[in-house]
């Protein structure tokens, strides 16, 4: 029967502890001092050890202390401040290291017969080999303080867990992305010809004051919930670029598919008719936002109708085909899926949504997220991922005061983000981040919701713990205000506020975060080689659309507010008003969007001649 697997740390990077090659480096040879620890003393003293772990809920992590309030001192200089204090997992004995000065744990190390060589980290609960001066892993004991962390997570007071147990926790991949410098875009001769034959340029219009591409779109019966999400879609800047930079030509697309009738007719607005009226035509909405792009960037001001992109949703969606009010969060996910359809059929091979090479649609909007669920019973864990285009998020319920009366003495007086957290954070209203915090929080499972475990071949009580694998260019939140009972046979509205930040940062939501909160320096075989598996560099994030709803379930109206060179703009359906950023945190949010901050480039493996 082979020994747990133990390996030693190399200095420069922690990313070299797995079975094999990791990004170029070899993976460090294991420590025959804990091989011959355990060769002598087997798994007893790491049991042995359990009993004295403490963990600090919700998430902290572990520390070793004979009773909760010891503090422990290094027996040889009696100092209690060093910055890393080791116990031996022989004789107990509590010694510094603390280098570059003396360390008191590698001179008890040589003074004591062998055996006295593994020691453990009485703060983090990490061992630690006073010959090797490094940490060392141990899978059975690394198991028992995982246990223990994530049930403290959960339990109040609990800080013991089953004994002996392998825990299969796989964090992120740590491998930096490879970052090329952005270069802009200048056209070369060739494309300057072309620009020159087949283009004219826009003309100014001095009339208006606002933006480019900020357009009324017209009512076309209860389409609110239509003109709300494609005002945000359409100042979405990766979306924005993809489109107005002709990535998708609507002519050729419908050439390839045959469409009859004289694509090139354009109507007055610049959209164009698209063989639309043919009984053989196709509908793609990706032409039809196209056809909106143009018409909306090309400098009128009179507002415009999207009849046709109705239309051609309405045969993708032909369930929700009707004038009635829709849902503005289930028109979203339905648009981005009928653009996705349309360019995955045309492929020749599937692409993976989460991946990023696939349609524009998931290329903005699709991130990864991670799910945990783990037995707590022994520790195994089941790791899966799953593409999403949004988050869905519940709100979190009032701790005290009036909600009403708090939202508008935090937000109509508050001067800055810092003051509006603060004082969101004092009146108890429901905040974006703790939303966030609920989502990404340990859940467990009771025991009306027993999962299968594979390790223990029966049905256990779980944890579930969701977090971010991948974040996309673009975030979008959406706000659980609408609640469906089966139970009662009712439906009802969530008036609560929520205090939503114009800056974001995802770090914290992130599984790799998640995962070393948690475990702090342990390593665990790596899960996979995704390229973008980290986002270390790309977790900020701005707002620059909200869409809210006022109203009841069932008589209510959507607008959206967009955020164009730091100036807010109301956009109600045909009327476009500026407003002051107050009004923007005042108000009801349904959906958010977020851009990241920084966009990094991907190197290419096939460079373009220049």
């Amino acid at each position: 029967m082979s020994s747990p697997i133990n390996h030693r740390r190399p200095p420069a990077a922690a990313a070299a502890a797995a079975h094999r090659p990791i990004n170029g480096q070899i993976p460090s040879p294991p420590c025959p001092h804990l091989a011959d620890f355990r060769a002598r003393n087997g798994s007893k003293p790491f049991r042995a050890l359990q009993a004295c772990l403490r963990v600090k809920p919700p998430g902290g992590r572990a520390a070793i202390r004979r009773e909760p309030s010891e503090v422990p001192r290094c027996g040889a200089c009696g100092d209690a401040a060093r910055p890393r204090l080791f116990a031996c997992m022989a004789c107990a004995a509590v010694s510094c290291h603390a280098p570059p000065g003396p360390s008191h744990a590698a001179a008890h190390a040589e003074a004591m017969p062998p055996g006295h060589e593994i020691a453990v980290d009485v703060d983090r609960a990490e061992l630690f080999c006073c010959v090797c001066r490094d940490q060392v892993y141990d899978r059975d004991f690394d198991a028992a303080v995982v246990l223990a962390q994530t049930a403290a997570s959960t339990l109040p007071a609990s800080a013991s867990s089953s004994g002996g147990s392998r825990a299969v926790v796989a964090p992120e991949n740590l491998r930096k992305r490879r970052r090329v410098d952005y270069r802009p875009w200048s056209p070369d001769p060739r494309e300057r010809a072309l620009m020159g034959s087949f283009s004219s340029p826009l003309e100014s219009v001095p009339t208006s004051d606002l933006p480019r591409g900020l357009r009324g779109l017209n009512n076309l019966g209860n389409t609110c919930f239509m003109n709300s999400v494609l005002q945000a879609l359409l100042h979405t800047p990766p979306l924005r670029n993809y489109f107005l930079s002709d990535r998708h030509n609507r002519y050729f697309c419908q050439k390839k598919d045959g469409v009859s009738g004289n694509v090139s007719k354009r109507n007055v607005d610049g959209a164009v008719d698209g063989g639309h009226g043919s009984k053989n035509g196709s509908f793609c909405l990706a032409c039809d936002m196209d056809a909106m792009f143009s018409a909306v960037f090309s400098g009128e001001r009179m507002p415009y109708s999207p009849a046709k992109f109705l239309y051609s949703w309405w045969q993708h969606a032909a369930n929700l085909a009707s004038y009635e009010q829709q849902d503005a969060h289930e028109f979203f996910i339905s648009m981005l899926d009928g653009i996705h359809e349309k360019v995955d059929k045309d492929r020749l091979r599937p692409q993976s949504q989460g991946s990023g090479d696939c349609c524009i649609a998931h290329r903005v909007f699709s991130g990864i997220l991670r799910s945990d669920v783990m037995c707590m019973a022994c520790g195994f864990t089941s790791t899966t991922y799953d593409p999403c285009l949004d988050i869905s998020l519940d709100l979190e319920q009032s701790q005290r005061g009036s909600v009403k009366a708090a939202s508008a003495k935090s937000h109509h007086s508050c001067n800055g983000e810092a003051e509006c957290m603060n004082s969101s954070q004092n009146s108890g209203i429901p905040t974006l981040m703790g939303c966030l915090d609920r989502f990404t929080r340990p859940e467990r499972l009771g025991s009306d919701q027993k999962l299968f475990c594979q390790q223990c071949q029966v049905s256990q009580e779980s944890l579930k713990q969701m977090s971010i694998r991948k974040l996309p260019l673009v975030s979008c939140f959406h706000i659980k205000r609408f609640e469906h009972s089966s139970i009662r046979k009712m439906s009802r509205k969530i008036d609560r506020y929520l205090h939503f930040p114009f800056s974001l940062d995802m770090a914290p939501y992130l599984s790799s975060s998640i995962l070393r909160r948690r475990f702090g320096n342990r390593i665990f075989p790596f899960d996979g080689d995704e390229p973008d598996a980290s986002n270390e560099f790309s977790s900020e994030f701005e707002l620059f659309a909200v869409v809210t709803h006022a109203g009841k379930l069932d008589a209510g109206h959507y607008v959206t507010y967009l955020r164009l060179s730091n100036q807010w703009y109301k956009c109600d359906d045909a009327w476009i008003t500026q407003v002051n950023e107050n009004i923007v945190r005042a108000a009801q949010g349904y959906m958010m969007f977020y851009v990241q901050k920084m966009l990094y480039y991907r190197a290419s493996d096939k460079m373009g001649a220049s």
